[in-house]
């Protein structure tokens, strides 16, 4: 079984395990680490296999790639189908959901709109922050990644679920939006915004006041 695992290029404990469970299992088996803003390259077209994973990975994947995994291309989204896309952790406290979830699913070319395979939910704790909400996603994904690649090792069928995305892919612009603020907004808008905005080494919310932009500086 041919296999190439695309994800994000950082330091990472859970990504390391799905990196340590494909060596062991596999004895064809590539990945490629994408760095922020790093093209797509090219190269990466010229890869025909089984199966084509995505974890995380910044790039959206051309149309071509995905029709080269004879066996499927799956995606792990740390979101349920309600929440596809970017910041969607940010969304959900913004939205102060009380259930979030991860979603494993079939990759096409509209981001976050393939056929879903799994679907794990869990509870979102008043307190959650969009740090310690991310990191509980990462943890359910670890297992969602866990028992759907054992099912791919023993021969089993991946069958399709009946969750549906509920909406169109959050984008980038909607993500920077929701860290704006302006004095119009009443007190409760302006902390969810912060709230929502706020991840330690990231660029939280902000206000300019006199062309000057004064920003809030998550610790």
């Amino acid at each position: 079984m041919e296999v190439l695992l695309l994800g994000k290029d950082r330091e990472d404990f859970y990504f390391q395990r799905v990196i340590d469970f494909l060596k062991f299992h596999l004895m064809d088996f590539s990945y490629r680490l994408a760095k922020p803003g790093e093209p797509f390259p090219d190269s990466l077209n010229e890869w025909e296999g089984d199966y084509l994973l995505s974890y995380l990975c910044p790039w959206p994947l051309p149309e071509q790639l995905l029709n080269q995994a004879k066996m499927g291309a799956i995606n792990f989204h740390p979101g349920p189908p309600s929440y596809p896309g970017t910041g969607c952790t940010n969304f959900a406290i913004y939205n102060q959901e009380s259930v979030y979830g991860v979603t494993c699913h079939y990759m096409a070319p509209v981001v976050d709109s393939g056929r879903i395979i799994d679907v794990k939910r869990f509870d979102i704790l008043k307190d959650d922050t969009v740090y310690s909400l991310t990191q509980r996603c990462y943890a359910y994904m670890l297992i969602q990644f866990y028992e759907i690649l054992t099912r791919v090792l023993k021969g089993e069928p991946l069958e399709i679920c009946t969750e549906t995305w509920t909406r169109p892919a959050y984008q980038r612009k909607e993500l920077n939006d929701l860290k704006k603020l302006d004095l119009s907004m009443t007190e409760d808008e302006i902390i969810r915004r912060i709230k929502a905005s706020a991840y330690p080494g990231t660029p939280g919310a902000y206000i300019t006041i006199a062309g000057e932009k004064f920003e809030h500086r998550p610790e």
